[in-house]
């Protein structure tokens, strides 16, 4: 015997041979809304230019305070490789020079009282790093 086709605005499962209408998910009937998909694009462009900045803003930070750090190493670096003949003081600012052979060396004489080739000067900190002062 030949199954005859439902109309559409009927919820027959052929399969099951039932009508499961009250079953489904989403409304069924003539009258109920569209089902739309909403266009989301919008919020998907301001998400990601937001995380984007946020990401942007926090590289440009490390990148930062990578180069101070770096910085930090460096200035380190040279004075602890500098000749001195004394111990340095923790809060007590020293200059560094470079002599006529080429050779860094640390002094407690300030550069406008000498006429060596200055470098800058530094204060040791608590933590016994050295730190560049604006002189």
């Amino acid at each position: 015997m030949e199954k005859k086709k439902k109309p559409d605005y009927v919820v027959y499962n052929y399969e099951t041979e039932s009508y499961d209408a009250a079953l489904k998910p989403y409304s069924t009937s003539v009258g109920a809304p569209k089902i739309t998909i909403d266009d989301n694009t919008a919020w998907k462009n301001r998400v990601t230019n937001k995380v984007n900045h946020k990401i942007k803003t926090k590289y440009e930070e490390l990148k930062e305070a990578y180069t101070k750090m770096m910085e930090e190493f460096e200035y380190n670096n040279l004075i602890l490789n500098a000749e001195f003949s004394f111990e340095p003081i923790i809060g007590q600012t020293y200059h560094l020079y470079i002599n006529k052979k080429e050779i860094h060396f640390l002094s407690l004489i300030a550069p406008e009282q000498c006429n060596f080739n200055y470098v800058g000067s530094f204060t040791l900190n608590a933590d016994q790093t050295w730190e560049k002062v604006n002189a």
